[in-house]
């Protein structure tokens, strides 16, 4: 299966939940990046929590319910 076709198919409903997280922590974790005034500590935790949620929504995405081949 190429990545392509993969990317497209259908994904797991449990897999779909894990995305949808993923991208809810990317979203916090850009808000927060956008605050002028706050601290370093915050900063670094909310670039921990972009990765992750980046993460997340990759291998999430790539799962498929049932691979051709």
């Amino acid at each position: 299966m190429k990545l392509i076709q993969r990317l497209s198919a259908s994904t797991p409903p449990f897999f779909s939940k894990v995305r949808n997280i993923g991208l809810i922590l990317t979203a916090i974790s850009g808000a927060l990046m956008g605050i002028p005034a706050i601290p370093a500590i915050i900063i670094k935790v909310a670039g921990y929590l972009a990765v992750a949620g980046t993460v997340m929504s990759g291998v999430s995405q790539a799962a498929v319910q049932k691979e051709g081949g």
